[in-house]
């Protein structure tokens, strides 16, 4: 991976994130990426011809190319959730300008995969609740926007 200094980084700013709102939307995510991991193994052990081919990239690309956040917003995340706070103020990511086509990216990749979950046909997780799609759609667009030099907006002021 390239290190940047300083100077390359960007802070990305969450302002007033919703915990139980964060915590839905992770939970379903989770949920889908258990049954990638699920249908990744099979597929290591067996050819399988009735999964669509593009949910099977869907599979590999979400497994290697987006693990997931840095330790310390994790951590922040997982313990508001365990003490049951209603939102955290401010939670600062520092990443280069590159990130803002890949959270694109993950951003279509989960609406995709969504469409899978909604389709009922391949995939046992459920459609994503409307409210953890909002938010999904808050977050990542935070970092798509803020990348791109615009201002945060805190959650409850977002129209999306």
């Amino acid at each position: 991976m390239t290190s940047h200094t300083a100077d390359d980084l960007v802070a990305v700013r969450l302002l007033r994130l919703p915990v139980a709102v964060y915590a839905q939307a992770q939970e379903h995510g989770d949920a889908l990426m258990r049954e990638f991991a699920l249908i990744a193994q099979q597929l290591k052990e067996h050819e399988s011809d009735h999964v669509p081919a593009r949910l099977v990239g869907l599979v590999e690309e979400l497994n290697q190319s987006y693990a997931g956040l840095t330790a310390e917003q994790e951590k922040i995340l997982a313990e508001a959730v365990i003490h049951g706070d209603v939102e955290i103020p401010e939670l600062v990511w520092h990443l280069p300008r590159q990130v803002g086509p890949a959270a694109r990216h993950l951003g279509e990749l989960r609406d995709e995969a969504g469409a899978y979950c909604a389709g009922g046909q391949h995939l046992l997780t459920l459609a994503t609740p409307p409210q953890a799609k909002r938010f999904r759609d808050w977050y990542l667009g935070e970092f798509i926007r803020q990348l791109d030099g615009e201002d945060p907006t805190p959650w409850p002021d977002y129209q999306g």
